[in-house]
């Protein structure tokens, strides 16, 4: 397959997931069905609605793309194409059945294991980020960059505050962390998001996410001059076997340096 189109892509992408944004409006704040899914988390009839609808839309467009979307039964077949849609119908979906406008929509395509075009949408505040392969990234059609913070003292860090201040994490380099200013998103991609139009200098997940949970913010965080790797620096390859990232460090280069040295060291396996 040769490689996409990442114009043609971007826009198939940024129509599909407008659309899909009515479909999180109507149900949001309304009375829906909701349960657990095997593993326990959340998913709602909205999270089928718009997986449904994207899935229909954008396979329709380009049916020789593979598809890994959250609430998609896998298909390997994915594993042999070059080239794929890798969807989170709503990333957030606690936020979204508390009435909390902190869920996105997200949809990528990635290119033999990086993703080179994606949007990020969160329906309720507006925000639509966008971005492709070496043409930068904008929201709401302008151009976004991170913030030229450099260091961690004083910075504002997207992620679990109960977490970053545990001792467990400052093992090394045996200093506790600088102050920061912490808050949370349930959305691990808006997060990202908001790191990379500068509204916030760095975000950090320590735990497991999945590739429908990063794949299209990571292009946009990287279009937009940041890094997303794993908390060991090693970077993030999508559509592997299990779909599955140890964790993520976003935020500008050099303060994306300074805080894997804060965490390199740090061992996931049994959290």
């Amino acid at each position: 397959m040769p490689a996409p189109d990442t114009a043609a892509d971007l826009s198939i992408l940024e129509s599909a997931v407008r659309e899909a944004g009515e479909i999180a409006r109507k149900f949001y704040g309304g009375t829906f069905r909701r349960w657990s899914k095997a593993g326990g988390s959340p998913v709602t009839e909205a999270d089928l609605a718009i997986d449904s609808f994207l899935n229909e839309r954008m396979r329709t467009e380009r049916p020789a793309y593979g598809w890994l979307s959250e609430e998609t039964d896998d298909d390997p077949a994915r594993l042999d194409a070059e080239t794929v849609f890798v969807v989170d119908p709503i990333d957030g979906t606690v936020a979204f059945m508390k009435n909390k406008p902190h869920f996105t929509i997200c949809a990528a395509v990635v290119h033999l294991g990086r993703p080179v075009a994606g949007v990020v949408y969160n329906p309720i505040s507006g925000e639509f980020f966008a971005a492709r392969e070496d043409h930068g990234a904008t929201c709401n059609g302008e151009p976004i960059r991170v913030s030229g913070r450099t260091e961690i003292e004083g910075c504002r860090m997207l992620g679990d505050k109960a977490m970053l201040m545990h001792p467990a994490w400052n093992t090394a380099p045996n200093i506790p962390w600088p102050e920061m200013h912490i808050e949370s998103r349930s959305s691990i991609a808006y997060r990202m998001a908001l790191v990379a139009n500068g509204s916030f200098d760095a975000m950090l997940a320590l735990s497991a996410k999945r590739d429908w949970d990063l794949a299209a913010a990571d292009v946009i965080l990287s279009e937009a001059g940041g890094l997303a790797t794993t908390h060991d620096g090693s970077v993030l390859r999508y559509n592997g076997t299990t779909a599955l990232q140890t964790s993520v460090v976003g935020a500008g280069p050099v303060l994306h340096a300074k805080l894997l040295n804060r965490v390199s060291h740090i061992t996931l396996s049994h959290r």
